[in-house]
């Protein structure tokens, strides 16, 4: 099936099986690696990224779902050599623990920040739930989340 879509900014128009995962399609058509699979079960949320400006699971969509919509994956969100704040807030906040997982925490913490621009510390781990981190606590990751909340 033929599908275009925008990505970053930049329209793809590609061929892909009907059975393509979203996520395999933007790692393996596009190559923009940044977005992850980390279990195919929509458990880990490593895959995360943005279409139409919500979360979503890249391995729980298909690409044809896809077509015709405007995603954003890790790679889209620097402006240049400017990182998003989001980026910079895991940075400065050491939210980046091993990085396996950062994208799809940086993808999920955008995305809720825009649904609760000023959350509690419990408000961002519950809005964590569906994204696991496998190296240590969440600490960082939350204060990384609230320290770009508080801008």
């Amino acid at each position: 099936m033929k599908i275009t879509v925008a990505v970053n900014g930049t329209t793809h128009t590609s061929d892909v099986e009907p059975r393509t995962l979203l996520v395999h399609y933007v790692r393996e058509t596009l190559g923009l690696t940044g977005t992850n699979v980390g279990c195919d079960t929509s458990s880990c949320g490593a895959c995360t990224l943005h279409v139409n400006g919500q979360s979503v699971k890249s391995c729980t969509m298909l690409a044809v779902q896809a077509d015709g919509e405007k995603l954003t994956t890790i790679e889209g969100l620097a402006n240049g050599d400017k990182l998003h704040p989001m980026q910079q807030a895991f940075m400065d906040n050491h939210g980046l623990q091993c990085g396996y997982c950062t994208p799809g925490m940086v993808m999920a913490g955008i995305s809720y920040l825009n649904e609760n621009p000023k959350p509690t510390e419990d408000e961002v781990r519950e809005a964590l739930e569906g994204n696991l981190c496998r190296c240590t606590g969440y600490h960082n990751i939350v204060k990384s989340i609230l320290a770009c909340a508080n801008g």
